[in-house]
């Protein structure tokens, strides 16, 4: 047991908090931000929304389009045509068009440095009570956040929510997996948002597994 306080021990429990904290840095918080929102509404005894992949491709191709217009006021200066989410938004998703249902309706918001999910919903999105009436609404089934801004700002926000059926409205080609999405991130996604971070961390990784490799062979 005593050769266990060693060096080496000291350099393992460094290395393993990198990683720990690498892999929490580098996920998906458009995901969290779905979770905050079905925790909002149940709070209030509000059905939780199911989160639509197709949805929430469709809210990153619109912050997409309006990235650059952000405010003074954190508001973003920009409204698509309508047309945009059935003949640009669904197909740069690769949604199938016969299950595009209804959307109804959005929140967008943007800001200059990088927050957090919980203070993205709070000092971002959700700010008013017209943003606080809509995520309330009962007739919304279905959910969906994008995010765009990962290596700099500003950050843009946005909420689709739809009034769709589970599973049958939204629904991405190629079994679910839709078209690979090469900036920002959406909820319904195991894709963290930068990829190239997501492949350094996955090198540093296999050196680490490595060093422990050989560290476990010292100590026997």
């Amino acid at each position: 047991m005593k050769n266990l306080y060693c060096p080496e021990l000291y350099s393992f429990c460094f290395l393993l908090l990198v990683v720990l904290v690498s892999s929490k840095n580098h996920g998906n918080p458009a995901n969290d931000l779905v979770s905050i929102i079905n925790n909002n509404r149940t709070a209030l005894k509000l059905p939780q929304l199911n989160d639509s992949p197709g949805l929430g491709c469709m809210a990153l191709q619109y912050v997409e389009l309006c990235k650059g217009n952000c405010t003074a006021n954190n508001a973003v200066n920009c409204k698509p045509p309508e047309d945009d989410f059935t003949e640009v938004f669904a197909p740069n998703c690769g949604v199938e068009l016969p299950t595009f249902g209804t959307i109804t309706g959005h929140i967008v918001g943007c800001q200059e440095k990088y927050v957090e999910p919980s203070l993205a919903f709070s000092q971002v999105l959700v700010k008013d009570k017209k943003s606080l009436s809509l995520l309330r609404n009962k007739s919304h089934t279905e959910v969906g956040v994008g995010m765009v801004g990962v290596h700099k700002g500003p950050f843009f926000w946005c909420v689709l929510f739809s009034n769709g059926k589970t599973n049958s409205s939204f629904v991405l080609e190629n079994r679910g997996a839709g078209i690979k999405q090469t900036q920002g991130c959406y909820s319904g996604s195991s894709a963290p948002c930068s990829v190239g971070k997501k492949n350094r961390a996955s090198a540093f990784s296999i050196f680490f597994m490595g060093f422990v490799f050989v560290l476990l062979i010292k100590l026997l």
